[in-house]
């Protein structure tokens, strides 16, 4: 008699875009294959205060660890609530990044695990990405797990957040990598008009291409170099805002678009793309991916489009918990396939 696998987790995710912490209870299911259903989901947006905290975290290292700490008490708060006493098996929460220079083998999330753990009273998984980091790998993307075993049917997922990573499936093996960065530039950008965000894109579709800009941008040496590869907001700050200067909004933003289109079409040469993330509401930049491009894009429910990382991370925690891989050599580089996460139970 097969054993029935079953396991309901809750996921919990904060992207480098600062739009809010993401929670999905999920519900995994193994028969042969492993299936899944997103069962409740929320997107609490940052209050100001911790908007304003997780931005400049990095700049004050004395404070890291207290934030840390923090950070796990107000992610737990968020978390009682939204269970309201509902019962899970685990949470898995991938925490916020602060720094990702896995060329000098250090990542670091914070938001800590064990105080999330005793907040709720619930066994909770995090810090992901340090195993593989100190292995050889890039810590990233961590997503192509739950690509390979919950997205069967399509050879791409891209995932349009604050950088644009990318699973390429052939056969049974998987390749993935951050192709560029996303909505943490457009956001940026933004800013100068003092707006979150460019809604739509209605901005960006009245600008124009400013064609020296975008060469500048093409040729950027991370685009010439081979996977594995993971982009963070350290490389970001060097490379990309030098280059954004005294040219007028939307001439930026429609640019930029452009930029991350060309990008993402170069690897689209068949088959289907299925794409999530908070960039897929962003319908100037969707027309112009999709001229760019030559699979047949696929934009799922809404639902999926904006909890598919927190679903997944709920994933890595299934497979952490039983043990099994859950970090892929092929995708970070990595001396070898491995098992991330810490466990913190009650």
């Amino acid at each position: 008699m097969t054993e029935k696998i079953k396991y309901t987790a809750l996921g919990v995710m904060s992207g480098t875009s600062l739009d809010g912490i993401d929670l999905a209870t999920c519900t995994f299911t193994k028969n042969q294959q492993w299936k899944y259903k997103i069962e409740k989901s929320y997107t609490l947006e940052y209050p100001i205060y911790w908007k304003s905290k997780l931005a400049n975290t990095y700049n004050n290292k004395t404070v890291i660890k207290q934030t840390d700490i923090q950070f796990g008490q107000y992610i737990g708060q968020v978390i009682n609530k939204f269970l309201n006493n509902k019962e899970v098996d685990f949470i898995a929460s991938h925490g916020h990044t602060i720094f990702h220079l896995p060329e000098n083998n250090y990542t670091l999330q914070i938001g800590c695990g064990k105080t999330i753990s005793q907040a709720t009273r619930i066994t909770t998984i995090n810090n992901f990405r340090s195993l593989d980091v100190s292995l050889n790998g890039q810590g990233a993307p961590l997503v192509p797990v739950g690509d390979l075993l919950l997205f069967p049917d399509y050879k791409y997922c891209i995932n349009l957040g604050g950088f644009t990573n990318i699973s390429i499936k052939n056969n049974k093996e998987i390749i993935a990598f951050d192709i560029c960065p996303a909505n943490i530039v457009l956001n940026h950008i933004c800013k100068e008009l003092e707006i979150e965000y460019d809604h739509n894109g209605d901005i960006s579709k009245e600008g124009k291409i400013i064609s020296t800009l975008l060469q500048q941008l093409n040729q950027l040496d991370f685009y010439k170099s081979n996977a594995p590869k993971s982009l963070g907001r350290e490389w970001v700050e060097e490379n990309i805002y030098p280059i954004l200067k005294n040219y007028k909004t939307e001439d930026m933003l429609c640019t930029f678009c452009e930029h991350i289109a060309i990008q993402i079409g170069k690897f689209l040469v068949n088959e289907s793309a299925l794409f999530t993330g908070g960039g897929v509401f962003n319908s100037f930049l969707m027309k112009r991916i999709a001229f760019h491009s030559k699979a047949e894009i696929i934009v799922p429910n809404k639902e999926l489009i904006e909890f598919k990382e927190a679903l997944i991370f709920a994933f890595l925690g299934v497979l952490r918990f039983r043990g099994e891989i859950n970090c892929l050599q092929t995708v970070t580089g990595a001396d070898r396939d491995n098992c991330g996460g810490d466990i913190h139970q009650i």
